[in-house]
């Protein structure tokens, strides 16, 4: 049975038993925490936890998954897989443990033929918790299931809980016995007693209790919810690897014609020598994975989930090199993964030129890297096991650190490659040096963000309110409103006193909190006790729950205390004239580049836009300035801008653009720019029409990583300074040549031209000059010893190329009769620069220009090195430099002995 089919049958079976389906949510996560989506349950999880109530009362879903944190071990077992798809089906105070048994049994062992998967039933197995009677007599006297088959465990290994007081409860974990072939068979209440004999296929988790404090397992329950949940889970790959006959989820039908294509790349057969085999199933594995992240619209960068997607593609291309392929392999291997998948995923047919180019842009990159790092890293490597000297090799922090920040090269494959050679690396030094050089950044992120365990006292705050908190802020920049909760150093509290630092939470506001891109409101709470609060931010840490975080600057506030809050009028209509804007900007991208350039993400402040879009190539100045030209057009005409509230569906087939990665509820509001011109789905605020925007200017476009570009643009007040200053300037240059506005390009460009060339003629001036003195110094070069030693100070000089040039020069008019080493130093640019060169038989003598340089440049206050024919390196005391070349000459009479 093929893998698609496999998955339709579980939509079918419980789309049957009255449960809604849910479409698969994007790899890149809703939850904020959480770089992927890493488990079925993930989109599920407000309705579990409670802070959400679910719009269904029972769901059932296939969701793609990607879960890195084992990624060593892909591979080398039968069960590891990065991007995974994960069934499920979930109840949400409607079905408990008997039906949720019965579901499960009845679609496991129904034959094939009436639409089940055909398992036998007498060889699955499950675990349950050793208290739960109720799942027991479920499984025996629901479904007949041996009750020799069921194992009970104790709470520490048969339990489900968020890490923190709040829903829980235990599990029902069914396994597969794949027969006495896969290993030995359970005895004594186990059900893993070695090898893959039996294979977890499906978990039922019963969210059943409420957990009170306590560490790992050890902690009261405090009674049973009042609203009981299901939460499953079957791996779709390991019940298609037992369908379909298979040995492990890389021989399947969805990822096994990548390795049949590696075969014949490398021309090794899989099943001939198992570490071959690792990296033919890493390879399988890694592509689709990077297929499925790419589609869903990551690229690859040097942080969060870019950098998930650089390792995957950087293994996989690594481990085809390692099988004996110099090519490049995505070209080959990434199309017969789209073929495999696109029966589940259509939409990768479709979306297959972009992801396609990301992915083959990123492989070219790191055949580079590849080349040039791992000389470096080999180099490091041998140095650190000399070092040792018969020890324990340790390649050191900083050297990782150089790799990955000047290279590129990517920490897991330093440590990969460095064990391969029997080298650890201090990867405690790199982490530190790593955290240095992003403390600043980081800070900055944590200032605003939170995480599961941080969200209790907002969970608390949130259950505590009769109803969500109302947004007033599309038609009212001021409202009466009353203080629902308080928080002071992120700890609830029913005062405060000024001056304080507090987070206040209103039972309706003006304020708008920070989201889609959109900046928070700014402005005041002034309380009827007198007491003034300034508000500088607005966040939604949990659902329904506006969070305004400002300084109380005056009196005492009080939860309950009445008041009025009112926003900065100005500063939000530029905002809104921002955020307008910017859908216009995503339009006319649209329309004059393509519609594959969707937003990455955005920043709508006063009057200033910032608009990230995914493209795999810059947008050329024309375009650019076309659609500055389309948008300022379609403003010009001052068309109107509506919302509506209408069900997500019917959204879609109105057309609206939905923002990849946002999280969307069933009732969406839709923003209309002069009707059906643009429409997306946003929840921010905007003008009433287009006229109000004034003007549009964009600055320009750059890349932000791999595969994501960014246009700048300013709006409103901040267009119009813009321009004025571009008019002043031109101006300016008009008079200064005396030209026309529209001859201003071609003059400029004429004298650029000019100048280059004037550069150029005094550049081969001064270099002529330079090598006039190269057939003097080489004939007047004295000897130390048997070597002939020229050293020489060239004074001013362009760059470092003039040097080399003299340097190579000399060395060349020396020849190969005795040894040579010639050093030239001059200064450019104030600084300081030496090249040293040296012939055969100097380097048979073991004078190398790479030690010459490296203490030369030591002199100068620098560094530098190269290869012992060749090098140059460079310092800051100019001073230095005669004494620099005389430390060169010492050294070769030091190594000859003269």
């Amino acid at each position: 049975m093929r893998t698609a089919e496999i998955r339709k049958r579980w939509l079918d079976y419980f789309e049957s038993k009255g449960h809604t389906i849910v479409p698969s949510v994007p790899l890149v996560s809703p939850d904020p925490t959480i770089l992927f989506t890493i488990a079925g349950m993930v989109p599920f999880i407000p309705y579990i936890l409670g802070t959400e109530k679910a719009p269904w009362p029972r769901a059932a879903s296939v969701q793609k998954c990607i879960r890195t944190n084992d990624i060593e071990n892909v591979g080398r077992t039968t069960r590891h897989g990065t991007f995974f798809q994960m069934n499920g089906n979930f109840s949400f105070g409607d079905y408990f443990k008997r039906e949720a048994v019965d579901f499960a049994w009845d679609l496991l062992t129904s034959d094939q033929a009436s639409g089940g998967y055909g398992l036998d039933g007498d060889r699955l197995w499950v675990t349950i918790w050793e208290k739960d009677d109720e799942a027991y007599d479920a499984l025996t006297q629901g479904v007949g299931l041996d009750p020799r088959h069921i194992v009970r465990l104790p709470r520490e290994e048969n339990f489900w809980d968020t890490g923190q007081p709040g829903p829980a409860g235990p599990c029902a974990e069914w396994h597969y016995d794949r027969g006495p072939a896969y290993g030995p068979e359970a005895e004594g209440g186990i059900v893993d007693p070695g090898g893959d004999r039996y294979l977890e296929i499906w978990n039922l988790v019963f969210d059943q209790f409420v957990r009170g404090e306590g560490q790992g397992k050890d902690y009261p329950l405090l009674g049973e919810l009042e609203h009981k949940s299901i939460d499953t889970g079957a791996g779709l790959e390991r019940i298609a690897y037992l369908l379909q006959g298979k040995e492990n989820l890389y021989e399947i039908d969805e990822v096994y014609p990548v390795i049949e294509t590696v075969e014949e790349m490398s021309g090794k057969r899989y099943g001939a020598d198992g570490e071959d085999d690792v990296r033919m199933r890493v390879v399988a594995d890694h592509v689709r994975s990077a297929l499925m992240v790419i589609g869903d619209g990551v690229s690859p960068s040097n942080e969060g989930r870019g950098y998930v997607l650089r390792r995957l593609i950087r293994r996989a291309v690594r481990s085809v090199r390692l099988l004996g392929v110099e090519d490049e392999a995505l070209p080959a291997l990434l199309p017969v993964s789209k073929d495999a998948m696109k029966a589940s995923y259509p939409e990768l047919e479709t979306e297959f030129a972009r992801i396609s180019q990301v992915a083959y842009g990123e492989e070219e990159a790191f055949r580079r890297t590849l080349t040039s790092g791992t000389t470096i890293l080999d180099t490091a490597v041998s140095r650190a096991k000399k070092q040792a000297d018969g020890g324990a090799a340790v390649l050191g922090g900083d050297e990782a650190f150089r790799l990955h920040d000047t290279y590129g090269f990517p920490i897991d494959l330093t440590l990969e490659m460095a064990a391969e050679q029997g080298v650890q690396v201090d990867e405690k030094a790199f982490r530190s040096l790593m955290t240095e050089q992003k403390q600043r950044a980081r800070a900055d992120a944590l200032a605003k963000k939170t995480g599961h365990a941080d969200l209790r006292a907002y969970e608390s705050l949130q259950k505590d309110l009769s109803s969500p908190v109302a947004f007033l802020g599309y038609t009212d920049t001021q409202a009466a409103v009353h203080v629902e909760g308080l928080l002071v150093d992120g700890v609830p509290a029913p005062t405060a006193t000024a001056p304080a630092d507090v987070e206040i939470v209103l039972d309706r506001t003006p304020f708008y909190a920070e989201a889609g891109g959109q900046l928070a409101d700014q402005g005041t709470i002034a309380l009827d006790t007198g007491a003034i609060v300034e508000v500088d931010d607005v966040q939604r840490p949990v659902a329904g729950l506006s969070v305004h975080r400002g300084r109380l600057v005056e009196g005492t506030v009080t939860v309950g205390d009445p008041g009025t809050a009112t926003i900065d009028a100005g500063r939000r209509v530029a905002i809104s004239r921002a955020h307008s804007a910017t859908h216009m900007i995503h339009k006319a991208l649209h329309e004059l580049v393509g519609p594959d350039r969707t937003q990455a993400g955005s920043e709508n402040a006063p009057s200033r836009i910032r608009f990230d879009f995914r493209s795999p190539s810059a947008v050329p100045s024309s375009a650019l300035s076309e659609i500055e030209e389309r948008v300022n057009s379609r403003l010009t005409e001052n068309l109107e801008v509506t919302d509506a509230t209408m069900s997500l569906s019917a959204a879609r087939e109105l057309g609206a653009m939905a923002l990849f990665g946002e999280k969307y509820g069933d009732n969406v509001r839709v923003v209309s720019i002069g009707g059906d011109w643009s429409r997306e789905l946003c929840g921010g605020t905007h003008v009433r029409a287009t006229g109000e925007l004034g003007r549009v200017a964009l600055l320009g476009e750059s890349s932000i990583g791999s595969g994501v570009r960014r246009v700048d643009a300013l709006v409103g007040d901040g267009a119009y300074g813009f321009h004025a200053k571009e008019h002043a300037l031109v101006g300016q240059l008009t008079g200064m040549l005396n030209a026309r506005p529209d001859e201003l390009t071609e003059r400029v460009g004429s004298l650029v031209a000019r100048l280059k060339e004037t550069e150029k003629e005094l550049a081969g001036l001064r270099q002529g000059q330079l090598l006039a003195v190269a057939g003097s110094l080489a004939s007047g070069a004295p000897h130390v010893g048997d070597v002939r030693v020229v050293a020489h100070d060239a004074g001013t000089v362009g760059s470092a190329d003039d040097l080399r040039a003299l340097a190579l020069d000399v060395r060349g008019r020396l020849g190969d009769a005795a040894p040579a080493v010639v050093a030239v130093a001059g200064v450019a640019n104030d600084r300081p620069l030496v090249v040293v060169a040296t012939n055969a038989g100097a380097r048979d003598a073991g004078l190398r220009a790479g030690d010459f340089v490296k203490s030369a440049a030591k002199v100068l206050g620098g560094g530098g090195g190269g290869k012992p024919d060749l090098a140059q390196g460079g310092g800051s005391d100019a001073t230095a430099v005669p004494q620099a070349l005389e430390g060169v000459s010492a050294g070769v009479r030091e190594t000859v002995g003269a």
